[in-house]
Protein backbone atom coordinates (compact mmCIF):
# COMPACT_ATOMS: atom_id res chain seq x y z
CA UNK A 1 0.00 0.00 0.00
CA UNK A 2 1.25 3.29 -1.26
CA UNK A 3 2.04 6.29 1.39
CA UNK A 4 -0.94 8.38 -0.78
CA UNK A 5 -3.71 8.03 1.58
CA UNK A 6 -6.44 9.76 3.36
CA UNK A 7 -5.19 10.57 7.57
CA UNK A 8 -5.60 8.32 9.98
CA UNK A 9 -6.45 9.48 13.50
CA UNK A 10 -6.34 7.85 17.09
CA UNK A 11 -9.28 9.23 19.09
CA UNK A 12 -8.87 13.26 18.59
CA UNK A 13 -5.59 12.97 16.84
CA UNK A 14 -4.14 13.13 13.11
CA UNK A 15 -1.17 10.80 13.03
CA UNK A 16 1.58 11.24 10.88
CA UNK A 17 2.04 8.92 7.60
CA UNK A 18 5.16 7.58 9.12
CA UNK A 19 6.17 7.33 13.34
CA UNK A 20 7.18 11.27 14.09
CA UNK A 21 9.22 12.48 17.19
CA UNK A 22 7.26 16.08 17.48
CA UNK A 23 9.15 16.44 20.99
CA UNK A 24 7.86 17.79 24.60
CA UNK A 25 9.46 18.34 27.72
CA UNK A 26 11.89 15.85 27.53
CA UNK A 27 13.14 17.90 24.09
CA UNK A 28 12.33 21.06 26.32
CA UNK A 29 15.26 20.25 28.73
CA UNK A 30 17.63 19.51 25.73
CA UNK A 31 16.92 22.84 23.84
CA UNK A 32 17.21 25.23 26.80
CA UNK A 33 21.17 25.18 27.46
CA UNK A 34 21.54 25.56 23.39
CA UNK A 35 19.28 28.56 23.50
CA UNK A 36 21.24 29.88 26.52
CA UNK A 37 24.41 29.54 24.98
CA UNK A 38 23.74 30.42 21.11
CA UNK A 39 26.38 32.72 19.67
CA UNK A 40 24.34 32.78 16.47
CA UNK A 41 23.18 35.68 14.18
CA UNK A 42 19.65 34.04 14.98
CA UNK A 43 18.10 37.90 13.80
CA UNK A 44 19.43 40.34 11.78
CA UNK A 45 21.80 43.01 13.72
CA UNK A 46 21.17 45.33 11.17
CA UNK A 47 17.30 46.68 9.52
CA UNK A 48 16.90 45.12 6.42
CA UNK A 49 14.37 46.31 3.54
CA UNK A 50 12.37 47.84 3.25
CA UNK A 51 10.85 45.76 0.64
CA UNK A 52 8.50 47.39 -1.57
CA UNK A 53 5.48 45.10 -3.83
CA UNK A 54 4.17 47.70 -6.64
CA UNK A 55 0.57 46.71 -7.07
CA UNK A 56 0.27 47.74 -10.51
CA UNK A 57 2.64 44.72 -11.77
CA UNK A 58 -0.55 42.91 -11.52
CA UNK A 59 -2.67 44.52 -13.56
CA UNK A 60 -0.54 42.57 -16.61
CA UNK A 61 -1.26 38.75 -16.49
CA UNK A 62 2.38 36.72 -16.41
CA UNK A 63 4.16 36.47 -19.74
CA UNK A 64 4.87 33.04 -18.18
CA UNK A 65 1.76 32.30 -16.91
CA UNK A 66 3.46 31.44 -13.47
CA UNK A 67 4.70 34.41 -11.63
CA UNK A 68 5.23 34.53 -7.29
CA UNK A 69 5.31 36.93 -5.13
CA UNK A 70 7.24 35.84 -1.79
CA UNK A 71 6.81 37.73 0.90
CA UNK A 72 8.81 35.97 3.73
CA UNK A 73 8.58 32.97 5.62
CA UNK A 74 5.84 30.47 3.86
CA UNK A 75 4.08 33.38 2.61
CA UNK A 76 3.53 33.91 -1.01
CA UNK A 77 0.97 34.89 -4.12
CA UNK A 78 0.79 32.11 -6.77
CA UNK A 79 -0.48 33.19 -10.17
CA UNK A 80 -1.06 30.43 -11.90
CA UNK A 81 -2.81 30.17 -15.75
CA UNK A 82 -5.46 32.76 -14.66
CA UNK A 83 -5.78 32.51 -11.06
CA UNK A 84 -4.24 34.19 -8.02
CA UNK A 85 -3.25 31.94 -4.79
CA UNK A 86 -2.34 33.38 -1.94
CA UNK A 87 -0.46 30.82 0.83
CA UNK A 88 -0.14 31.05 4.15
CA UNK A 89 -0.37 35.05 4.24
CA UNK A 90 1.24 36.29 7.58
CA UNK A 91 1.52 40.02 7.83
CA UNK A 92 1.21 40.06 11.51
CA UNK A 93 4.40 41.46 13.29
CA UNK A 94 4.93 38.66 15.53
CA UNK A 95 4.25 34.55 14.69
CA UNK A 96 2.58 34.00 18.56
CA UNK A 97 -0.71 33.91 20.24
CA UNK A 98 -0.11 37.44 21.41
CA UNK A 99 1.38 40.08 19.65
CA UNK A 100 3.51 42.00 22.13
CA UNK A 101 5.82 39.16 22.86
CA UNK A 102 6.97 35.89 20.59
CA UNK A 103 9.24 35.63 17.37
CA UNK A 104 9.16 38.82 15.50
CA UNK A 105 9.22 39.77 11.49
CA UNK A 106 12.95 40.89 10.26
CA UNK A 107 11.24 43.32 7.83
CA UNK A 108 8.18 44.79 7.56
CA UNK A 109 5.30 43.91 5.20
CA UNK A 110 6.44 44.51 1.61
CA UNK A 111 2.80 45.78 0.77
CA UNK A 112 -0.66 46.40 2.72
CA UNK A 113 -2.78 43.23 3.05
CA UNK A 114 -5.79 45.46 1.49
CA UNK A 115 -3.74 46.60 -1.48
CA UNK A 116 -3.07 43.32 -3.04
CA UNK A 117 -4.72 42.58 -5.94
CA UNK A 118 -8.14 40.30 -5.60
CA UNK A 119 -7.11 36.82 -5.12
CA UNK A 120 -9.11 33.55 -5.97
CA UNK A 121 -8.03 31.58 -3.23
CA UNK A 122 -6.27 31.67 0.06
CA UNK A 123 -4.83 28.54 0.56
CA UNK A 124 -4.01 27.65 4.54
CA UNK A 125 -1.51 25.08 5.15
CA UNK A 126 -2.10 24.34 8.78
CA UNK A 127 -2.86 25.94 12.20
CA UNK A 128 0.72 27.45 13.36
CA UNK A 129 1.35 31.05 14.09
CA UNK A 130 3.71 31.25 11.24
CA UNK A 131 1.16 30.24 8.48
CA UNK A 132 -1.98 31.41 10.31
CA UNK A 133 -2.29 34.68 12.00
CA UNK A 134 -5.04 35.90 13.44
CA UNK A 135 -4.81 39.46 12.42
CA UNK A 136 -4.27 38.73 8.82
CA UNK A 137 -6.95 36.18 8.40
CA UNK A 138 -9.73 38.90 9.93
CA UNK A 139 -8.56 41.71 7.80
CA UNK A 140 -8.49 39.28 4.27
CA UNK A 141 -11.71 38.27 5.33
CA UNK A 142 -13.47 41.80 5.78
CA UNK A 143 -10.96 42.91 2.16
CA UNK A 144 -12.08 40.11 0.30
CA UNK A 145 -15.41 38.69 1.22
CA UNK A 146 -15.62 36.39 -2.17
CA UNK A 147 -12.34 34.59 -2.09
CA UNK A 148 -12.53 30.87 -1.42
CA UNK A 149 -10.68 29.22 1.44
CA UNK A 150 -8.72 26.18 1.37
CA UNK A 151 -7.40 23.89 4.06
CA UNK A 152 -6.56 20.83 5.72
CA UNK A 153 -9.39 19.11 7.99
CA UNK A 154 -10.57 21.01 11.00
CA UNK A 155 -8.73 24.33 10.57
CA UNK A 156 -12.03 25.72 9.07
CA UNK A 157 -13.42 26.72 12.50
CA UNK A 158 -10.35 28.73 13.61
CA UNK A 159 -10.68 30.93 10.20
CA UNK A 160 -14.62 30.95 10.55
CA UNK A 161 -14.05 32.04 14.17
CA UNK A 162 -11.80 34.94 12.80
CA UNK A 163 -14.56 36.16 10.33
CA UNK A 164 -14.35 33.71 7.27
CA UNK A 165 -17.56 32.70 6.24
CA UNK A 166 -18.22 29.49 6.35
CA UNK A 167 -19.41 29.27 2.92
CA UNK A 168 -16.68 30.21 1.55
CA UNK A 169 -14.21 27.04 2.84
CA UNK A 170 -13.11 24.36 1.97
CA UNK A 171 -11.54 21.62 3.98
CA UNK A 172 -9.36 19.13 2.60
CA UNK A 173 -8.09 15.44 3.94
CA UNK A 174 -4.96 13.92 2.57
CA UNK A 175 -5.21 13.19 -1.37
CA UNK A 176 -8.97 15.01 -1.39
CA UNK A 177 -9.06 17.87 -3.80
CA UNK A 178 -10.99 20.88 -4.88
CA UNK A 179 -11.44 22.19 -8.22
CA UNK A 180 -11.82 26.28 -8.26
CA UNK A 181 -12.34 27.65 -12.02
CA UNK A 182 -9.93 25.31 -13.54
CA UNK A 183 -7.76 25.62 -11.12
CA UNK A 184 -6.87 21.99 -8.93
CA UNK A 185 -5.62 21.81 -5.15
CA UNK A 186 -4.91 18.59 -4.22
CA UNK A 187 -4.14 17.91 -0.38
CA UNK A 188 -0.80 15.87 -0.27
CA UNK A 189 0.72 13.60 3.04
CA UNK A 190 3.49 16.08 5.17
CA UNK A 191 5.42 15.01 8.28
CA UNK A 192 4.93 17.36 10.30
CA UNK A 193 1.94 18.38 13.46
CA UNK A 194 -0.42 20.96 14.50
CA UNK A 195 -1.82 22.83 17.87
CA UNK A 196 -2.34 26.65 18.37
CA UNK A 197 -1.23 25.67 22.19
CA UNK A 198 0.27 22.34 23.65
CA UNK A 199 -3.11 21.12 24.72
CA UNK A 200 -4.72 20.90 21.44
CA UNK A 201 -2.08 18.88 19.79
CA UNK A 202 -3.02 16.85 16.16
CA UNK A 203 -6.39 17.73 16.66
CA UNK A 204 -6.17 19.71 13.41
CA UNK A 205 -5.05 18.38 9.84
CA UNK A 206 -1.41 19.49 8.15
CA UNK A 207 -0.32 18.90 4.60
CA UNK A 208 1.22 20.04 1.70
CA UNK A 209 -0.68 20.97 -1.32
CA UNK A 210 -0.29 20.93 -5.37
CA UNK A 211 -2.21 23.12 -7.68
CA UNK A 212 -2.48 22.34 -11.18
CA UNK A 213 -3.48 24.88 -13.56
CA UNK A 214 -4.09 24.37 -17.29
CA UNK A 215 -0.54 24.51 -18.44
CA UNK A 216 1.65 24.66 -14.90
CA UNK A 217 1.69 22.57 -11.39
CA UNK A 218 3.13 23.75 -8.35
CA UNK A 219 3.55 21.81 -4.95
CA UNK A 220 3.69 23.58 -2.21
CA UNK A 221 5.39 21.65 0.87
CA UNK A 222 4.77 23.63 3.68
CA UNK A 223 6.08 22.35 6.54
CA UNK A 224 7.88 18.28 6.67
CA UNK A 225 10.51 16.37 7.74
CA UNK A 226 12.11 13.97 5.47
CA UNK A 227 10.01 10.94 4.65
CA UNK A 228 9.92 8.65 1.67
CA UNK A 229 6.74 9.34 0.29
CA UNK A 230 8.09 12.74 -1.81
CA UNK A 231 8.64 10.18 -4.99
CA UNK A 232 5.52 8.55 -4.67
CA UNK A 233 4.09 12.32 -4.49
CA UNK A 234 5.98 13.54 -7.65
CA UNK A 235 4.80 10.35 -9.54
CA UNK A 236 1.49 10.97 -9.00
CA UNK A 237 0.70 14.62 -9.00
CA UNK A 238 4.01 15.85 -10.75
CA UNK A 239 6.18 16.74 -12.55
CA UNK A 240 6.14 19.93 -11.07
CA UNK A 241 7.26 23.54 -12.73
CA UNK A 242 7.90 25.00 -9.37
CA UNK A 243 8.37 22.66 -5.78
CA UNK A 244 8.35 24.88 -2.72
CA UNK A 245 10.58 23.05 -0.12
CA UNK A 246 10.68 24.74 3.65
CA UNK A 247 14.52 25.46 4.46
CA UNK A 248 14.16 27.59 7.48
CA UNK A 249 14.14 26.77 11.80
CA UNK A 250 15.87 23.37 11.20
CA UNK A 251 17.70 21.19 13.81
CA UNK A 252 18.74 17.47 14.59
CA UNK A 253 16.66 17.74 17.40
CA UNK A 254 13.65 18.09 15.22
CA UNK A 255 14.79 16.97 11.65
CA UNK A 256 11.65 14.47 11.90
CA UNK A 257 9.44 17.62 10.67
CA UNK A 258 11.54 19.96 9.41
CA UNK A 259 13.78 19.63 6.34
CA UNK A 260 16.37 22.26 6.65
CA UNK A 261 18.46 22.62 3.30
CA UNK A 262 20.18 19.74 2.90
CA UNK A 263 16.86 17.66 3.18
CA UNK A 264 15.32 19.97 0.92
CA UNK A 265 17.51 18.99 -2.01
CA UNK A 266 17.41 15.45 -1.14
CA UNK A 267 13.57 15.79 -1.39
CA UNK A 268 13.66 17.85 -4.44
CA UNK A 269 15.88 15.19 -6.26
CA UNK A 270 13.72 12.21 -5.10
CA UNK A 271 10.81 14.17 -6.98
CA UNK A 272 12.53 13.63 -9.96
CA UNK A 273 14.53 17.37 -10.08
CA UNK A 274 12.30 18.59 -12.61
CA UNK A 275 11.58 22.20 -13.29
CA UNK A 276 13.12 24.62 -10.18
CA UNK A 277 13.23 24.69 -6.21
CA UNK A 278 12.03 27.31 -4.27
CA UNK A 279 13.00 27.81 -1.14
CA UNK A 280 10.63 28.76 1.47
CA UNK A 281 9.63 29.16 5.58
CA UNK A 282 12.80 31.53 5.99
CA UNK A 283 14.06 34.97 5.71
CA UNK A 284 11.12 36.31 8.13
CA UNK A 285 10.94 34.88 11.75
CA UNK A 286 13.48 33.56 14.01
CA UNK A 287 12.32 29.96 15.00
CA UNK A 288 15.38 27.77 15.45
CA UNK A 289 18.67 28.03 16.81
CA UNK A 290 20.34 28.92 13.53
CA UNK A 291 21.96 32.07 12.36
CA UNK A 292 19.10 33.59 10.01
CA UNK A 293 21.30 33.25 6.94
CA UNK A 294 22.65 29.84 7.13
CA UNK A 295 19.62 28.27 5.59
CA UNK A 296 19.84 30.10 2.79
CA UNK A 297 23.64 30.17 2.51
CA UNK A 298 23.80 26.56 3.50
CA UNK A 299 20.95 25.89 -0.01
CA UNK A 300 22.94 27.77 -2.12
CA UNK A 301 25.98 26.11 -1.79
CA UNK A 302 24.58 22.69 -1.77
CA UNK A 303 22.80 23.56 -4.68
CA UNK A 304 25.60 24.68 -6.50
CA UNK A 305 28.16 21.33 -6.32
CA UNK A 306 24.51 19.88 -7.44
CA UNK A 307 23.84 21.48 -9.66
CA UNK A 308 20.41 22.30 -8.59
CA UNK A 309 18.54 24.87 -10.50
CA UNK A 310 17.21 27.33 -7.41
CA UNK A 311 14.64 29.94 -7.81
CA UNK A 312 14.47 32.90 -4.57
CA UNK A 313 13.08 35.96 -5.66
CA UNK A 314 13.68 39.26 -3.31
CA UNK A 315 10.77 39.70 -0.92
CA UNK A 316 7.90 41.59 -2.38
CA UNK A 317 9.46 41.19 -6.02
CA UNK A 318 6.84 39.85 -7.85
CA UNK A 319 8.53 37.67 -10.58
CA UNK A 320 7.68 35.40 -13.42
CA UNK A 321 8.80 31.45 -13.37
CA UNK A 322 10.39 30.30 -16.66
CA UNK A 323 11.76 26.83 -17.71
CA UNK A 324 15.40 26.57 -16.59
CA UNK A 325 15.60 30.30 -15.32
CA UNK A 326 17.41 29.81 -12.29
CA UNK A 327 16.74 33.19 -9.83
CA UNK A 328 19.11 33.19 -7.08
CA UNK A 329 18.75 34.96 -4.38
CA UNK A 330 20.81 37.80 -3.22
CA UNK A 331 19.29 39.84 -1.11
CA UNK A 332 20.27 38.72 1.85
CA UNK A 333 23.87 39.51 1.49
CA UNK A 334 23.93 43.00 1.50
Amino acid sequence: MGVLQRAKKVGKQFQNPVPTMVGGLSMMFKVLPLYLFNKEEKSPILPIGPFQTDPKVYLTPPPSGLRVTWFGHSSSLVEIDGLRVLIDPVWDERASPVQWSGPKRFFAPTIDLEALPRVDVVLISHDHYDHLGEGSVRRLALAMPGTRWVTSLGVGEILSRFGVPEGRITELDWTGETNIDGLTITSVPSRHFSGRSLFNRFETLWGAFVLKGSHHTVYFGADTGWWDGFGEIAAQYGPFDLTMLEIGAYHPLWGDIHLGPDHALRAFEAMGAHGLMMPIHWGLFDLALHGWKQPIARLTAVASEKNIPVWSPEPGLPSDVFPGQELPATWWQK
